[in-house]
């Protein structure tokens, strides 16, 4: 919310804060009009004062932060199971979308709350922690860990910006009671914001807003809340839910402040609107053990892990329990291992009371979304929900004359085996078996979804082949509907022209378009099928020479949007199996952009380059020269093009419906699926 903030003596202020905010403190022309079901002009305007002496030290400045969030009314039923909210222990997840500083954030808080030795080297976004995540600097899996703040024990969970990961996020709102969303200040809610908000929402928990990356020179602190205000209003949020706090913060600085000009030196003010503005958890504390499983790992020596927040009850090490799927299923087990969370790591535990978030070995066929109950009187939490998948992709087993020269795994028991086992942890994610033995399709929430297990795969050491990227669409009373995303793109004004065109030939109808800062900067809003969404990276960023940023997020499903043709090249295509050789590469050059390079092995129908003109065209690229005894007085030189560099995301945006992606742990080859009947030339 706006704060108007006075100050007097140098010493001490005042802080006035709106219950909910007044439209005209707004710029928006959306919040004056009275729209959103209840009456703003009307709204009672309360007073929040607040007096900070001068001290030296940080934390003695922000201890009396007052939160403005109303605390939430107790619901009859909750006094009728005389719940009780434990005060010594917060649960906070923090969301956002993409690159808007989550993971930066957790690593400043990490280290003000001490978690590391002042001399130990740690590492930039310690909490991703995965090899892929490292690579590609986002977040993929959810992660857990705790700090301590005056004597209160706050447990962090990290989770994923991208919408294609909006199942991770879904399932660790079940264990939280608060959430911080950080919003970048220069670009304000995006699609995935939205996203994550909206469930969090429908979960009834308390918001912070932090307003991150204040340090930026374009920083617009103002439109970034009151966007956000917009939003929570879109959403439906509740009269509470709208009176969020909003801190202003650096991560990479380690600063945060009530105001964007009076940032502390620290976190201070957000440690304190952590504690004052979330909720600890409420627990039945004699009631019967309940712990719905949110998460799962696997170690080598302990087996699978369940993750999950204790909703009543205590769990003790080495205690007798019941598995719940439903009031039918269910079957027994004993707890052989108990952590809590501490730091960064696990720590063993003899026993957990309700409210805590922990992890749980010696159940080896657990499965999220299962209640760890009381022996005798157990009963099951609901279960976890997620949304349905819309997109799906075939893997099959590898097929190619190249079969089993660097693959470990290569069969289809391997490959079902490895595709099956994914489920018990991917929850968004769907498999099915295809039309033959050796061919199943896996859907999932976007084509990066399905494209990270492709990667984990290869690096496990499986070997196969996996089809082009297909939207899963719905019929409903006899009419087709496909599904449509909000697609946003951030780009230079002098590009705009180029990819609007591209977008328009994509079926896309763009809603809002606006300039953002003083870089020249402009953001589109479009409507699109995500059939259009195919393969549109790399030609945005050809379109735009490489400035564009695209984001997603699913929509709903809408009326077929009809045919869109998503490239209109063709593909050179290896003539017969040998080794490329520069004397073929330098003919064929001219007839397209090649993918590989002299000395290749290519086998025949293997995709080796892009074709200037639709269709396809095959070419020998392993002729040689032919050696004559007529000597001549000087060696022809072959000048080649650089070729290609296609990773797995442009091979599997790049390939047609007649046309497969050959994954093996070291090369990634495309080709011509010997199934459909060939084109021609």
């Amino acid at each position: 919310m706006d704060m108007a903030v006075s100050f007097y003596k140098n010493s001490s202020f005042s802080l006035l804060k709106p219950r909910t905010p007044h439209p005209s403190s707004y710029s928006s022309t959306l919040l004056a009009n009275q729209h959103f079901g209840f009456n703003l002009s009307s709204s009672p305007i309360t007073t929040t004062s607040l007096k900070f002496r001068r001290c030296n030290t940080a934390t003695q400045r922000h201890r009396r932060i007052q939160c403005s969030v109303s605390p939430p009314a107790e619901t009859a039923a909750e006094k009728k199971s005389r719940l009780m909210r434990r005060s010594d222990i917060r649960n906070i997840a923090i969301i956002a979308h993409v690159d808007h500083g989550k993971t930066t954030l957790v690593d400043a808080m990490l280290k003000q709350a001490k978690v590391f030795r002042d001399n130990q080297t740690v590492k930039e976004r310690i909490m991703d922690s995965n090899d892929l995540e490292r690579e590609r600097g986002i977040t993929i899996l959810s992660k857990n860990t705790s700090i301590t703040y005056n004597d209160t024990k706050i447990n962090i969970i990290d989770t994923p910006g991208h919408s294609d990961f909006g199942g991770e996020v879904e399932r660790i709102l079940n264990m939280v009671e608060g959430v911080l969303l950080v919003v970048d200040s220069v670009e304000g809610p995006m699609p995935q914001t939205r996203f994550v908000l909206k469930k969090a929402l429908e979960f009834g928990h308390a918001v912070v807003v932090v307003v991150n990356k204040i340090d930026r020179p374009s920083a617009r602190p103002d439109y970034v809340i009151n966007s956000t205000f917009e939003l929570f209003i879109e959403l439906n949020a509740t009269d509470e839910q709208c009176d969020f706090q909003a801190i202003y913060a650096s991560g990479i600085q380690g600063k945060a402040g009530l105001s964007p000009d009076n940032l502390a030196d620290d976190l201070g003010p957000l440690f304190e609107s952590i504690m004052r503005c979330i909720p600890g958890p409420r627990i039945e504390k004699d009631g019967a053990l309940q712990m719905l499983a949110t998460n799962l790992e696997y170690d080598e020596h302990k087996g699978r892990i369940a993750i999950g927040r204790l909703h009543a009850g205590v769990l003790q090490k080495g205690m007798e329990v019941r598995v719940c799927t439903s009031e039918d299923s269910c079957r027994y087990a004993r707890i052989s291992e108990l952590f809590v969370y501490e730091k960064f790591s696990r720590v063993s535990a003899e026993s957990v009371a309700a409210g805590d978030i922990c992890a749980v070995c010696g159940i080896d066929d657990i499965q999220i979304g299962e209640t760890i109950a009381d022996k005798v009187s157990g009963k099951p939490l609901p279960s976890i929900k997620v949304e349905e998948p819309t997109v799906k992709m075939s893997f099959s087993i590898n097929t190619s004359p190249f079969v089993g020269r660097e693959g470990k795994y290569v069969t289809s028991r391997n490959l079902r085996d490895r595709l099956y086992r994914e489920l018990e942890r991917n929850l968004a994610m769907r498999v099915e078996d295809g039309e033959t033995a050796d061919t199943f399709i896996v859907s999932g929430r976007g084509t990066l979804h399905i494209t990270i297990l492709i990667e984990n795969m290869r690096r496990e050491g499986y070997e196969f082949m996996v089809g082009p990227p297909k939207v899963i669409n719905k019929k409903v009373n006899d009419k087709l509907l496909e599904p449509y995303e909000i697609a946003t793109v951030e780009l230079p004004e002098e590009h705009m022209g180029p990819v609007v065109e591209l977008l328009g030939k994509r079926r896309g109808q763009m809603f809002d378009m606006q300039g953002v800062g003083s870089e020249g900067t402009t953001f589109l809003k479009y409507k699109i099928p995500t059939r259009g969404l195919l393969g549109l990276r790399n030609a945005i960023l050809t379109a735009s020479r490489g400035t564009a940023i695209l984001n997603t997020i699913f929509d709903g499903y809408g009326p077929w949007a009809g045919d869109i043709s998503t490239r209109d090249q063709g593909s050179l295509v290896a003539f017969e199996d040998g080794t490329t050789t520069s004397y073929a590469l330098s003919s064929s050059q001219e007839r397209g952009q090649m993918f590989l390079g002299p000395g290749v092995d290519v086998y025949k129908g293997q995709i080796v380059g892009i074709h200037q003109r639709p269709g396809d065209l095959s070419l020998n690229v392993c002729k040689k020269k032919a050696a004559t005894n007529i000597r001549s007085n000087k060696e022809q030189t072959v000048v080649l093009d650089t070729p290609l560099d296609y990773s797995l995301d442009d091979c599997i945006e790049y390939i047609q419906e007649d046309e497969l992606v050959e994954v093996t742990p070291l090369s990634i080859r495309m080709c011509k699926n010997p199934k459909f009947a060939k084109r021609g030339r």
